[in-house]
């Protein structure tokens, strides 16, 4: 049950913070860790083969370099990772 919180605490802090880049990264990395921490428990619950868990960690930790390298080339080029700052692209 406190997955689902901790799920639902990424959720809405990733849809109310929009300003800042790093900021929904971090929550985006809390919503991957609780489904992560709810997958491992269930499989241990019920004595199942965990190797789907090793693929979904190696696909959240691609993720969280992914963006933590569109973090750093937006940094670099714009100075700031302020998200707001893209409403001229649009």
């Amino acid at each position: 049950m406190s997955f689902m919180f901790l799920f639902l605490c990424g959720l809405v802090s990733y849809i109310l913070s929009n300003k800042h880049f790093l900021v929904m990264l971090v929550s985006l990395e809390v919503m991957v860790l609780s489904v992560y921490m709810l997958m491992f428990f269930y499989f241990v619950q019920f004595s199942s083969e965990s190797l789907l868990n090793m693929v979904y960690l190696s696909m959240s930790v691609c993720e969280g370099a992914l963006g933590l390298a569109l973090l750093v080339v937006l940094i670099r080029t714009h100075g700031m990772d302020m998200v707001m700052i893209f409403d001229n692209l649009w």
